[in-house]
């Protein structure tokens, strides 16, 4: 990461910390070189989605008969993280040859039950990427000592079935603790005010450099497949919006460019689409009655509009639509770009709007008004 990178993504001189999934794999790894040696590596060093290998000390080093297990205790730096401080734990065993790297939750670490989760029903809530970022690590001990790599990684946080009961876990059907998650490895510090500085700061300079094209992103996932999608832009069109969709269309309505590509995964956007100019998961929540509306507009059955009004998460609703072939993603598109245009007001801009799932891909694109047009 440049300078210039690590300067646009800090909205404040916060410091910054690290996930739940960081700290699960460098644990994970710890572990597993001891069960291989008898020794643990301390500090540990693991590798981030992004290509950094921050080191780790650890907290709690336990050598049994047929298990090792490794804990680290979270430092969410300067960002209010309800984990913050949680020591994180993985108890690595072997297992059967061929058999991979198979993940079991812990105390404190919760069990999906409901549908419509990265993860499905039963499985430990240890997310996608924090999964790979275990398997990555449990290969370089591997690969590094001739073993097989056929490990049990059991994923535990003392304390962590009362943590949930602050989040949002229980009412997503995730049972029994908190979820180990993390889509880059590291923890942003989140000052509402300080982001939104940033995110004005970095209209300012897009306008003084002359561009003409901004990007407004919920992530980097989003980010990268609008980058994609554009690649002649440069890093300074990207303006790190994250949840404050508002803090950014307010300030471009006051100070606008001529063109915005606006960027997120397919919930916040239902939420952008409602209405909500505050996307986070604590501020703002999907409307399922108004999102069961679009799908029955959509021509949805009324049995897939009833479960929409019941469901879990927007990605269950998501999945059951694709299921009946309706489109509902392109239907939310064309809502949340209505949305902007009301925010943005007659401010001179022309909008796109890109839906993106988890893997990056676009699931929905609402394109400029002079794409429509040609």
């Amino acid at each position: 990461m440049n300078a210039g990178k690590t300067e646009r993504k800090q909205p404040s001189e916060l410091r910054r910390g690290w996930t739940t999934g960081t700290c699960a794999s460098a644990a994970a790894k710890a572990a597993y070189e001891a069960l291989l040696t008898g020794a643990f590596p301390d500090p540990v060093e693991v590798s981030l989605p992004k290509g950094e290998r921050p080191a780790f000390a650890l907290a709690r080093e336990e050598l049994g008969g047929d298990f090792a297990r490794a804990g680290i205790v979270k430092d969410a730096g300067d960002d209010p993280d309800v984990t913050h401080g949680a020591l994180v734990i993985a108890t690595v065993r072997k297992t059967g040859e061929g058999t991979g790297v198979s993940f079991r939750a812990g105390e404190g670490v919760g069990t999906v039950t409901l549908a419509g989760l990265p993860v499905p029903p039963g499985e430990p809530a240890i997310n996608p990427v924090p999964r790979e970022m275990i398997r990555k690590a449990i290969a370089e001990v591997a690969q590094r000592f001739g073993a097989s790599g056929d490990v049990e990684v059991e994923i535990s946080i003392p304390g962590g079935e009362e943590i949930s009961r602050r989040t949002m876990n229980p009412r997503l059907g995730i049972l029994g603790g908190l979820s180990i998650l993390g889509t880059t490895g590291i923890v942003r510090p989140f000052s509402c005010a300080a982001w939104i500085a940033s995110i004005h700061r970095g209209v300012d300079v897009a306008r003084a450099a002359g561009l003409v094209h901004v990007v407004g992103a919920t992530g980097s996932t989003s980010e990268a497949a609008a980058l994609a999608r554009h690649p002649h832009l440069s890093e300074m069109a990207c303006l790190d919006m994250g949840d404050f969709a508002g803090g950014l269309l307010k300030y471009l309505r006051a100070h606008p460019l001529p063109r915005l590509t606006m960027a997120g995964g397919f919930a916040k956007f239902v939420k952008l689409a409602q209405g909500a100019l505050d996307l986070h998961s604590a501020r703002s929540q999907v409307d399922f009655e108004g999102l069961a509306g679009i799908i029955a507009d959509a021509g949805a059955s009324p049995a897939l509009v009833d479960a929409a009004r019941h469901a879990n998460t927007a990605k269950e609703v998501l999945d059951r639509a694709g299921a009946e072939g309706i489109d509902v993603a392109a239907c939310v598109a064309r809502a949340a770009k209505t949305q902007i245009r009301t925010v943005l007001r007659d401010a001179k801009i022309d909008v796109e709007v890109l839906l993106v799932d988890r893997a990056g891909t676009v699931v929905a694109h609402e394109p400029f008004d002079a794409e429509a047009a040609a």
